[in-house]
């Protein structure tokens, strides 16, 4: 049976990724958009402001990045990739756009076996099946409003009392001392 089982520091490097908590995350600047060379500057304000509301946190460029690293900690940013799909989904205006991205969506979040799958209950998944037959700008409008509150209930709270958050704040605010002296 030892012969079956791969060598033991394989078994570790396979399964170290695993031992990671979501707040191991020192550095959050990896996960923002690239915009300049360095990290960004952001004001102490604009990252308070996060703390908000949840719309607030996903209308801020930064905020949606910082919160996109967080659920890639948690390993649920299938929740926020689904969101964002859907964002861009209802800004397409041709029908015949509309099926293939719709088709796309439904394949990649919501499908049963979808690689991505958020977590919708039966009735809603079927729904949004039927919505495919004839797909608008609207058809993702109940599940994206279930993903959304799920984040928002649940997510956004954790996301606030992270390390990543407090990082990118302390950071913020150590930015803001450096230049009143």
């Amino acid at each position: 049976r030892a012969a079956l089982l791969p060598p033991l520091h394989t078994m570790k490097t396979r399964l170290g990724c695993l031992s990671h908590k979501s707040d191991s995350y020192s550095d959050f600047t990896a996960f923002l958009p690239p915009v300049q060379e360095k990290a960004p500057k952001l004001s102490t304000d604009e990252v308070v402001r996060w703390a908000e509301s949840f719309d607030v946190l996903l209308s801020n460029k930064y905020g949606l990045a910082a919160f996109r690293a967080f659920l890639k900690t948690e390993f649920s940013d299938e929740n926020i990739e689904f969101w964002m799909a859907c964002e861009d989904y209802k800004k397409i205006k041709s029908p015949a756009k509309l099926m293939t991205k719709a088709n796309k969506i439904y394949e990649e979040f919501i499908d049963v076996q979808a690689p991505r799958e958020v977590n919708i209950d039966f009735h809603t998944r079927e729904l949004t099946k039927q919505n495919l037959l004839e797909p608008t700008t609207s058809t993702f409008s109940d599940v994206q409003g279930r993903v959304y509150s799920l984040m928002e209930k649940d997510s956004y709270p954790r996301f606030l009392r992270s390390n990543i958050y407090i990082d990118i704040l302390n950071k913020a605010q150590s930015q803001r001392q450096r230049r009143s002296f």
